[in-house]
């Protein structure tokens, strides 16, 4: 079941959250973006606004974007059955990032235990290659699953 609010805002049923896909934001790894400055390159694109419901710095400082219960623009079939989270950066992303994201997908899988972790590149929608790693190698790797 999808709900709308009264500002016809789509709401995700957190019953329904089946995957946690992992993105980049594919811009060179030297820019400082924030969720504000994605915010309005996707507003550039015509959506409304960020895709992503959270954004990770490059210095590891998390940035909400999208609040978890709205339904995201990150993954073509897939929004209304995951959460997504970006990373800064094209393919050199820091330890402090890592460290980031490691703890939101901690912080998620207690809340979506049967969710699945997936790079972006892994949903079968797209032909990008972001995140740019092996998102499943690098959660085993920290023991998350």
């Amino acid at each position: 079941m999808i709900l709308i609010t009264e500002n016809n805002r789509i709401m995700l049923n957190k019953k329904n959250i089946q995957f946690l896909i992992v993105h980049c934001s594919d811009t060179p790894n030297s820019e400082n973006l924030n969720a504000s400055d994605l915010h309005q390159m996707h507003l550039n694109f015509g959506w409304n606004g960020i895709g992503y419901h959270k954004v990770i710095l490059r210095n590891g400082e998390i940035q909400n974007g999208r609040p978890e219960y709205w339904i995201g623009a990150h993954v073509k079939g897939k929004n209304t059955i995951s959460l997504g989270v970006c990373l800064i950066g094209r393919d050199e992303f820091t330890t402090s990032q890592f460290d980031s994201l490691e703890n939101i997908l901690r912080w998620w899988k207690t809340k979506y235990p049967l969710a699945e972790i997936e790079g972006h590149n892994n949903t079968k929608s797209t032909n990008k290659t972001c995140p740019n790693f092996d998102v499943k190698a690098w959660c085993e790797h920290r023991n998350i699953f």
